[in-house]
């Protein structure tokens, strides 16, 4: 976990951000950090919230488009852990 925790300026900036939802994300093995423009850090990952969902959300924050939207639908709070 400890190679997880990463500074946001080492994050990639999702391009769908605005005032709300998903500000950064991070490629990790077997899933994916998502900070929040509150700040918040979660992972997902294949055990939580699976594979399937890791899958879309990691096409969707390439994609610069709909993750907030996704995690909303479909995931909400099936993370694996908050981060800070």
């Amino acid at each position: 976990m400890q190679g997880s925790l990463k500074k946001v300026q080492d994050m990639k900036r999702y391009k769908g951000s605005g005032n709300v939802g998903v500000y950064a994300y991070d490629v990790v093995p077997n899933g994916i950090i998502l900070q929040f423009v509150d700040g918040s850090k979660y992972l997902y990952d294949s055990s939580a919230p699976g594979k399937t969902h890791i899958r879309e959300m990691l096409r969707l924050a390439e994609k610069g488009q709909g993750l907030t939207t996704y995690i909303n639908q479909h995931v909400r709070g099936n993370y694996k852990t908050r981060l800070n």
